[in-house]
């Protein structure tokens, strides 16, 4: 289960910085601008975001989403508001009866699996579940109220056993894409009718079919249409009027169009405050869909790289923009985790002697200092639309700094333990530089700074960094095609060559399997590796 947010009880500096965080700003797409957000009840936020359709399993753009929105939950959440989160599942649908007839299995049995299998993804990818995860068979009669209030408001009509939204009859159609009428095309889920008063006019309810799920209704059974689920589910658990609605922006046009008209049609109070709409996941610059068989399943990608680095790849890229998959991106990403972690398990293995100690010194001026602009820094970005990019660009510096502070602590020892058995201390010149504990002392804030924002964007892994350092080490051994044995043998090999004087055999070792993700590095230990970015 993915840890909630909260605040490392070591951070200094975050407790110690009383200003309040910067206004929150969000994009509103309704608006096309970024607006203040504030939300309807004070300390509350109520957010609906649009689920999956589970006939199969989800793919990477499935898993920006909901990285990008589980982003935003996690910092309102860490902002002190109590966030009501409702994501549905879309457990009837074409595509999934179409899948389960093919698959001989029931509609129920085919979506509860792969429901299953896209909480497990989410598990993955430390996305905290939402406060609500309804089902739309579960919610049958509160879309049928629904409809039924939409006709007897004139807004819709019905034939032969299907109900059809009027476009005509409301005028404030297509004011969230901005679209015109004209542009309007069956969609993906939409067969053209001819029965229909306007080609525009998409259906609330689906007559039955032969061999289909169905449900009684006013108008014969049947089933609800694409659009009128999230209506009618978002009203029942938040109300009318509520303060975020988001989804990809695939979703703007016809989806969260319709679902505007079907809600502002049957109460004319009916508003979402701010329309949030996270970019496309790319590949070779056109948007990833499992309509075009061009995508990758989280499945897919996590076989070889670790959740953690797949998260740090999608919130490389400001959750508006469209993503560009790649392997070197993903590549990039892996790569700069496992310094993170890195980082941080050195940290905890020095500190891990020093921690009982009591010491009590102050934090040295340049890291106090770096930390408060750190902090600063991070609720700036993400206050602002969540700048997610100049987030993780930040922890450099702190990274930077601990490694530095690490290093010099190393030097440090050896230099007064070389003094003492010399019996040459020498106080004054001590008095001037860092003393073993100021370095303590800036590697325990850094520290606490570093694992508070990382916590915060849901980045800080569920096992111990030990752990998930040799989970990176056997994802980039996946990737390179080796075992952990092939390649000990490799590097004993080379170790031969070395030895003999063939520099250009060791040589070509090292750069062969430097292109395959894996650098070797020797130290007086011996040969050790880590993963590294292939070099080409």
């Amino acid at each position: 289960m993915a840890e909630e947010p909260k605040a490392t009880p070591s951070t200094t500096v975050a407790e110690e910085a009383q200003e309040a965080p910067p206004q929150l700003e969000l994009f509103n797409s309704m608006t096309k601008t970024k607006e203040p957000f504030q939300p309807l009840v004070e300390g509350k936020v109520a957010m609906y975001v649009c689920g999956v359709t589970p006939y199969d399993f989800s793919h990477i753009g499935h898993a920006r989403a909901y990285v990008a929105f589980d982003v935003l939950y996690r910092y309102l959440k860490f902002l002190g508001y109590e966030v009501e989160y409702v994501r549905n599942f879309t457990d009837i649908d074409d595509k999934i009866i179409k899948r389960a007839n093919e698959r001989g299995e029931t509609v129920t049995s085919l979506s509860s699996r792969f429901i299953n299998e896209f909480l497990l993804d989410m598990t993955e990818l430390q996305c905290l579940p939402p406060t609500r995860e309804p089902r739309v068979t579960d919610h049958i009669e509160h879309i049928i109220e629904l409809i039924t209030k939409i006709m007897e408001n004139g807004k819709a009509y019905a034939m032969e056993g299907d109900v059809y939204f009027s476009v005509d009859s409301f005028p404030e159609y297509l004011s969230l894409s901005g679209r015109k009428l004209d542009q309007n095309q069956a969609g993906a889920r939409v067969a053209f009718d001819t029965r229909k008063r306007n080609p525009a006019d998409f259906a609330l309810w689906k007559a039955a079919k032969e061999g289909e799920p169905f449900w009684d209704s006013p108008w014969g059974r049947g089933r609800p249409g694409w659009h009128i689920e999230c209506s009618a589910m978002s009203a029942h658990y938040l109300g009318h009027v509520f303060d975020i609605h988001g989804g990809g922006k695939d979703l703007i046009f016809p989806h969260h169009e319709n679902e505007l008209a079907q809600s502002r049609a049957a109460y004319p109070e009916s508003e979402v405050k701010c329309w949030m709409h996270n970019g496309f996941v790319n590949k070779d610059d056109k948007k990833m869909a499992k309509s075009d068989n061009n995508f990758f399943t989280i499945r897919d990608i996590i076989a070889l790289y670790h959740p953690m680095a797949l998260r740090f790849f999608l919130m490389r890229t400001h959750y508006r923009s469209d993503v560009n998959h790649s392997d070197k991106a993903l590549e990039i990403a892996s790569d700069r985790v496992y310094y993170i972690y890195q980082t941080l398990y050195d940290c905890e293995e020095v500190l891990a002697i020093y921690r009982e100690e009591g010491i009590s010194v102050p934090v040295p001026a340049e890291e106090q200092k770096m930390i408060e602009d750190h902090h600063t820094n991070f609720l700036d970005d993400m206050s602002d639309d969540l700048k997610t990019t100049d987030v993780l660009d930040g922890f450099m510096n702190l990274l930077k700094a601990i490694n530095s502070n690490l290093t010099d602590l190393k030097k440090l020892q050896k230099k007064l333990e070389q003094q003492s058995k010399k019996k040459q201390q020498q106080k004054k010149q001590q008095q001037s530089q860092k003393q073993p504990a100021d370095h303590i002392e800036a590697l325990i804030a850094l520290e606490a700074e570093l694992k508070d924002k990382l916590s915060i964007l849901g980045l800080m892994p569920p096992s111990s960094l030990a752990e998930v350092l040799k989970q990176l080490k056997e994802k980039a051994l996946t990737r390179a095609g080796l075992t952990e044995e092939e390649l000990q043998e490799l590097i004993e090999q080379r170790n031969v060559a070395r030895k003999n004087k063939q520099f250009e055999v060791s040589d070509g070792i090292r750069r062969n399997l430097a292109t395959k993700g894996i650098a070797l590095m020797d130290e007086p230990t011996g040969t050790v590796w880590r993963p590294c970015e292939p070099e080409s």
